[in-house]
């Protein structure tokens, strides 16, 4: 057993506030120290070759944990996930709040000096463009270049979905359809948002430039859309074709980054990525339904991280509505997502995850035994995702389980 979780997922309770944060970076630092258990249950299992590998080095470590734009619980910030490997960081989705736990979390090594938040990260990955996955890219963007000082690793790699090139379908069928924002561009991908915010920011940019010799943040990333030619080209229905083989998105020396295209409908195009390294695979599912492109992805991970909501929440709110939106939202809820009973027995299991994690938790402020019945039709490892409480990663050949 090679991952350490300490918080919700096994005790019940969750830490919360300014207090419980310095405890989860403490924590976390003793992890980077390799004093802790799991170094102990891991150090000296050897490779194929025979000599012993260092386990430790690839860490999950989940920055936000609640699900939607709505804020239910201060405990949790808005979704985002960081997997580490070794002195490299790769951060999926950047929901509200995540910026801030990135600093909390401790994963800059720490002797990076103050300034250089961005020190360590190499890469950021969207799922899709929804608000409350992206909540934080224009703060990170417009503040990069107060935040990596000193930094001197390559720019940022930035992936995610590209423009859609056509409206979603208006649901229910028959409703009026509401103005479009923007009809010029109504649909830009990862690129076009982010040079909409650059024109956004021109002012604090251009001021900072000029009068600080502040670098500009065009330099400090490289952006991406992941090129779906010949793939798919969404249509107003968005849900997308079942995919032969995974995208691929990027090669970072040991690690590899593949994508595949999940069912967010009529949200398009929704991205899953799944993250391979020397000590094990995590895969991260962004927002789907039960999507056979994802069980495909994560197929024999040792890490699916994966989001989940809860059904009875779900009635309950629609329980409040007339009966002509009650029905639209709930069957978008239900339709656009993966519940409790679904997620560990039609997604992990067919899938052969060794391990599931769960987060985008969907009402953020449920208690912790609803969403331990994902166990149900699950033969592996169920955890409750929890801000700031790392877990470590390794392969079942070198004795994960």
């Amino acid at each position: 057993m090679c991952d350490v979780t300490t918080g919700a997922e096994t005790t019940g309770t969750e830490t919360t506030g300014p207090e419980a944060a310095g405890t989860n970076r403490r924590r976390f630092l003793q992890i980077l120290g390799s004093t802790t258990a799991a170094s102990v249950l891991t150090t000296g299992t050897a490779s194929a070759s025979g000599k012993p590998r260092p386990h430790g080095r690839t860490r999950i470590i989940p920055l936000g944990t609640a699900g939607g734009p709505t804020i239910m619980n201060p405990a949790r910030a808005g979704t985002s996930t960081a997997i580490v490997y070794q002195d490299q960081v790769y951060l999926v989705d950047l929901g509200l709040g995540a910026y801030h736990r990135l600093v909390q979390s401790g994963i800059n090594p720490a002797l990076t000096p103050a300034g250089n938040t961005l020190g360590a990260v190499c890469g950021i990955f969207f799922t899709h463009l929804h608000s409350d996955h992206v909540a934080d890219w224009p703060g990170l963007y417009w503040t990069a270049g107060s935040n990596s000082i000193g930094r001197t690793a390559p720019p940022i790699q930035v992936w995610g979905p590209g423009p859609r090139q056509s409206l979603p379908r208006v649901f229910p069928p028959g409703r009026t359809a509401p103005p479009v924002i923007d009809p010029a561009d109504p649909t830009p991908g990862t690129t076009g948002m982010t040079t909409y915010l650059r024109q956004s920011f021109a002012a604090d940019l251009n001021d900072r430039a000029r009068d600080g010799s502040a670098p500009d943040p065009g330099g400090l990333f490289q952006i991406h859309d992941v090129g779906l030619a010949g793939i798919w080209t969404p249509d107003p229905g968005g849900i997308p074709p079942r995919l032969s083989t995974p995208i691929p998105v990027w090669r970072n020396g040991d690690v590899t980054v593949t994508a595949t295209l999940v069912d967010h409908h009529p949200t398009a195009p929704a991205l899953a990525y799944r993250f391979d390294t020397p000590d094990g695979s995590v895969v991260v599912s962004g927002d789907t339904t039960v999507s056979e492109n994802l069980i495909d992805l994560a197929r024999d991970t040792d890490y699916l991280v994966h989001e989940v909501i809860d059904p009875e929440f779900v009635d309950r709110v629609v329980g409040t509505l007339p009966p002509a939106q009650a029905a639209p939202l709930r069957a978008h809820l239900l339709g656009s997502h993966t519940t409790i009973e679904q997620v560990g027995a039609e997604v992990a299991e067919p899938a052969r995850a060794r391990n599931l994690v769960l987060t985008h938790l969907v009402p953020a402020d449920n208690p912790l035994e609803r969403w331990h019945l994902a166990q149900r039709g699950y033969s592996g490892r169920v955890a409750v995702a929890a801000d700031l409480e790392p877990i470590t990663v390794c392969s079942s050949e070198m004795g994960g389980g």
